[in-house]
């Protein structure tokens, strides 16, 4: 039971009667923050959530873009970060299971998953090692299972996720518009529930994640099965075709209590079910149980008497199981009986909305420590300490990671993972782009624009495959939003994300807000996850290896912004400095200025600046190009006397780097001078070093191979043998 003395109070003065043993125990899933967002709910209003792109209906567990030539695409991120902290293999595998069964609620087929996985420090921490291998291969061996590709995502290391892990999955679902399932239904239609049996897994799973991490219950992690879920998949995208689904439900947080509350509280009906008709894998579970129960692959389906029978029917050919529970009234009451006694007789709406918190929020102290940016050590060797970056745990290729998944099944992967954004083929001749960034670094310095900056990565990372913003979905993480201090990043970084959607026009279409992420060790830093979807029309934009003699051209000022780069942290371990800052005007002008260089078939290859800055991009061109490379940094278009250390290492947003045909070098210098934005032609591709100028001397020169093997190896090895 988590409820707390407020609410208590408010369930008396409402209802004004004692609740029964079952009554509290369905409101207590419901009101966790889990699953009632009692804390955020009333705040994450001010994101935008209307545009023309976007299809609203009442219940969707996800967002839904229309994408032309009556395409629909669907979008949901979700995080299972306590369960995967326990137990990796299972609590990543649920968390696939889970947003994939979002996904499949709006009646559109899951075509690709995406995950952001944070963990301590896997150098110095085998705990974290195990928990990151885990976690892992949960993913790979849900997502294998199902055939569905995982096409891209994140891994991030940290000391503050010590002891913990955040895994975090986006689904993307396909399908045809007139297809998406309308939310609706009638008196007398029935209750069914599909999937797996129901057991004692998961029992208390929504209150175990509303609360700071002090022990393994493991009674709260649920169990996959991969299996059960593709069965479910085609289920219920066969029972769409026959019109046999009314309104739909996947069963997640909170079980049947927070699916049948909420569908009713929806749809403004009331909905009886007797918990004898659940099909359950044991004897013996209480009826408490049955309704709080988190087990996995559930759907609950709301059909018309006349549609049953086909509906038993397809689940019967799936072999999915499957139990009329219920039936529709128009009280707006949820009862649950056990044959003739009631053990709960609650006004759905009242279940389904928990109070709403006005939390308090103060400035953290820390930030008041952290401004200064104190002088780091001298550096000497700037080549010893890039290929030194190419091989730590948060730039080294994560191709150990995805390598696991399989991200070409279901044949519309264009674009791979392990670069800047993957890509999708679609059946209408379009190509969907979609990336995911976070960056707990620059969010710990200042919240409000290390989240803007988040987003703007993700926005770069579409921009880079050609590809239109036309939404995004956030997945804010925080430790306990009780502390005002940590209530103060939330809220900064929500309306961080807030200004910078508005300004783009990119509405928000979904997203998950996770408090409570902190152990005895304490919280996690504030780590918001944005994850942007954009449109190609016609042609994908394929990046072409540079060649010799083709230019590099950077677009974007750098600016004086160590704080939070990794060069501060990994190489000084400092933590401080100026946090990264986007400029709206010049993030938008840059954007539509690659934009157009792409479609106007002017660039071989794009790629943003990131994390390590300016020396790490260019070097991940010529490492994935295997092309050397001599550029002058003297050319940066940079603030006024930035050293050589901050041109290279600075984080600064906004910044592209171009490969250009010599035959179209001009061209592309006429257009960038005319549109007045930053930029610089740097220096030409050729040979086997990359080699950096500063007044005519060498700063930087090293290998390819060796850059190559560093870049390559480093995540593996480290694996292998840390």
């Amino acid at each position: 039971m988590s409820l707390q003395k407020h609410e208590t109070k408010h369930i008396q003065d409402v209802l004004k009667r004692k609740l029964t043993k079952t009554e509290l125990q369905i409101i207590a899933a419901e009101w966790s923050e889990h699953c009632s967002y009692k804390s955020s709910k009333k705040h994450l209003k001010m994101l935008p959530t209307t545009g023309l792109n976007v299809i609203s209906e009442k219940g969707y567990d996800s967002g839904v873009l229309d994408v032309g030539g009556g395409y629909v695409v669907t979008v949901h991120i979700e995080s299972h970060n306590h369960p995967s902290a326990v137990e990796p293999f299972g609590g990543a595998a649920t968390g696939v299971g889970g947003v994939i069964r979002d996904i499949l609620s709006t009646g559109t087929r899951p075509i690709a998953i995406l995950d952001g996985l944070r963990f301590g420090d896997i150098e110095n921490d085998t705990h974290a090692r195990w928990l990151f291998k885990n976690a892992v291969s949960g993913i790979a061996d849900y997502g294998n299972c199902l055939g569905i590709p995982t096409i891209g995502g994140e891994v991030e290391f940290d000391d503050s996720y010590k002891g913990y892990a955040l895994v975090d999955v986006a689904a993307i679902g396909f399908g045809k518009k007139n297809r998406l399932i309308k939310n609706h239904a009638c008196k007398g239609d029935l209750v069914v529930l599909i999937g797996g049996s129901t057991g004692r897994d998961g029992i208390g799973g929504s209150q175990f994640a509303s609360d700071s991490l002090e022990g393994e219950d493991r009674s709260a992690i649920q169990i996959p099965d991969p299996f059960i879920e593709k069965l479910i998949i085609e289920t219920i995208l066969e029972a769409r075709n026959e019109n046999c689904i009314n309104a739909m439900k996947d069963l997640g947080g909170g079980g049947l209590s927070c699916a049948v509350s909420e569908i009713a509280e929806s749809l403004g009906i009331g909905i009886e079910l007797d918990v004898n008709n659940v099909h359950t894998r044991e004897s013996g579970l209480l009826p408490d149980e049955i309704m709080i129960s988190e087990s996995q692959e559930r759907m609950l389906i709301i059909t018309s008497k006349q549609k049953l029978p086909k509906l038993r029917q397809i689940c019967n050919k799936f072999r999915v199981t499957c139990s009329t529970i219920g039936h529709v009234k128009n009280d707006k009451m949820m009862h649950v009986k056990k044959a003739k006694k009631t053990l709960a007789l609650l006004p759905a709406e009242f279940v389904a909305r928990a109070p709403l918190l006005d939390r308090k929020k103060t400035k953290p102290k820390y930030l008041l420590q952290i401004k200064k940016e104190n002088k780091v050590k001298k550096t000497l060797d700037y080549s010893k300490i890039i290929l030194k970056l190419l091989s730590s745990p948060n730039i080294a290729s994560k191709h150990w990671v995805f390598q696991q998944y399989d991200h070409e099944v279901g044949i519309r992967t264009v674009v791979k993972p392990g670069f800047d954004a993957s890509v999708l083929r679609l059946d209408n001749g379009k190509f969907l782009s979609a990336k995911i960034d976070g960056n707990p670094k620059h969010c710990y310095l200042d919240p409000r624009q290390g989240a803007i900056g988040c987003f703007e990565e993700a926005c770069r990372n579409v921009i880079c495959t050609g590809a239109n913003p036309i939404g995004m979905v956030d997945h804010l993480q925080f430790g306990n939003p009780e502390d005002p201090e940590i209530f103060w990043t939330f809220m900064e970084s929500l309306e961080g994300l807030t200004e910078y959607a508005k300004f783009l026009r990119i509405p928000c279409v979904g997203g998950k807000v996770s408090f409570y992420n902190e152990t005895p060790s304490g919280p996690i830093k504030p780590t918001p996850l944005i994850g942007v979807l954009g449109i190609k029309d016609k042609t994908p934009f394929l990046s072409v290896s540079p060649n010799n003699d083709d230019y590099l051209v950077v677009i974007g000022d750098t600016k004086d912004e160590l704080g939070g780069s990794e060069y501060f942290e990994y190489i000084h371990r400092f933590i401080g400095g100026v946090c990264p800052r986007v400029n709206f005007t010049d993030s938008k002008i840059n954007m539509l200025a690659v934009l157009s260089l792409i479609k106007n078939k002017l660039v071989k290859s794009v790629h943003d600046c990131s994390k390590g800055g300016l020396s790490i991009a260019l070097s991940e061109l010529s490492i994935f190009g295997n092309i050397g490379c001599t550029i002058d940094i003297e050319k940066i278009p940079c603030e006024e006397n930035l050293s050589s250390e901050k041109i290279l290492f600075s984080e600064s947003h906004s910044r592209y780097l171009l490969v250009i045909n010599k035959k179209n070098i001009e061209k592309v210098n006429h257009i960038l001078s005319k549109k007045k934005i930053a930029f610089a032609v740097l220096g030409k591709y050729s040979g086997d070093q990359i080699i950096i100028k500063h007044k005519s001397k060498n700063l930087v020169k090293f290998r390819i191979d060796l850059a190559q093997k560093r870049y390559f190896n480093g995540l593996e090895d480290l694996l292998k043998h840390g």
